[in-house]
């Protein structure tokens, strides 16, 4: 990237994540991470209570990248049909005619996915991992941007069901928005009104691509990715850990640390980028150990311990 691309990058992101902040007041951080999804082409797995503004965060994302937006309920009845789309044969053409579902879209809020069974959620993998939708054989490309935001309840409460360890890992990172602060709560109140009607948009889908495709050329030097190694390796060797992070998980942190620092103008990757996103980034995918999960341990906790015994790097190794 040169420096006119890296000023370019941040401004963009900055001017992105400041508009979506008008619909989510007080969650900058969120926000940030949600793009940082969205341009390091990945899909994001969000845990919290109803009513703290999933699907407003996901209606003002597509808003402000002048994008389309479905949103799917995700019930126990709920087929796979309804979330692909269905092929039905038209009698006055004589053909068959695909009818898409709500997943083709440029951000898809999948609501409370773990309330759905198995194999509707498992219609939702082709098409995070590939981008496309493959119906009787027929293979349809659901275009770019693409971003999966799933809301998860917490396991606690009534009918819902543990995620596979296998779907959780197509997930490029896990947040949570939380309830706002005071002061946003009264503005929030105030208003009364749906912040996302009549965001404006500040780029188009195609420039989303070109900034996902000039985070790609972000410099990481093999010191960083070797940090970022010792990290998941880490997780694995944990005491507490019954699976920890695959190489997968280490992928989806280099994506986002080239996303973040370019967001901070810069055209290569720093420690400090990937200890900001190895929380949201890796702690999903560690499976904690039976006694572990039972006496209150979290995969946040075994990573904070991890983060605070491994070395970050402070010299190049080039």
């Amino acid at each position: 990237m040169t420096p006119e691309q890296c000023t370019w990058f941040a401004q963009t992101f900055d001017a992105l994540v400041a508009n979506v902040s008008q619909v989510l007041l007080g969650k900058d951080h969120a926000v940030r991470l949600v793009l940082t999804a969205m341009l390091a082409e990945g899909h994001v797995l969000l845990e919290d209570a109803p009513g703290t503004g999933k699907t407003s965060l996901a209606k003002a994302v597509a808003a402000t990248v002048q994008g389309s937006h479905h949103r799917i309920q995700f019930t126990p009845d709920l087929l796979p049909s309804d979330v692909t789309g269905v092929t039905i044969y038209d009698q006055g053409t004589r053909r068959f005619e695909f009818h898409p579902g709500p997943v083709f879209a440029s951000v898809v809020l999948a609501d409370e996915i773990n309330r759905a069974s198995p194999k509707t959620q498992s219609a939702l993998l082709e098409v995070m991992e590939e981008g496309n939708v493959t119906v009787d054989g027929v293979t349809h490309p659901v275009g770019r941007p693409f971003m999966v935001i799933a809301t998860q309840n917490p396991i606690e409460q009534a009918g819902t069901y543990r995620l596979p360890e296998a779907q959780l890992d197509r997930f490029l990172l896990k947040t949570s928005l939380g309830y706002p602060d005071r002061a946003s709560s009264l503005e929030i109140l105030a208003g009364a009104r749906d912040r996302t009607i009549g965001l404006a948009p500040k780029i188009s889908t195609e420039s989303v691509g070109t900034m996902a495709d000039l985070a790609l050329e972000v410099y990481v030097d093999p010191a960083v990715l070797d940090y970022i190694a010792r990290l998941t390796e880490a997780t694995r060797d944990d005491p507490q850990t019954m699976l920890g992070s695959s190489v997968r998980g280490g992928l989806a942190l280099v994506r986002c640390a080239k996303v973040w620092a370019a967001a901070s103008g810069r055209a290569y990757v720093v420690p400090d980028d990937v200890k900001v996103l190895a929380r949201p980034v890796l702690s999903h995918r560690l499976i904690v150990e039976a006694e572990a999960d039972f006496a209150g341990v979290t995969g946040e906790q075994i990573l904070e311990r991890v983060l605070g015994s491994v070395a970050p790097p402070v010299l190049r190794t080039v």
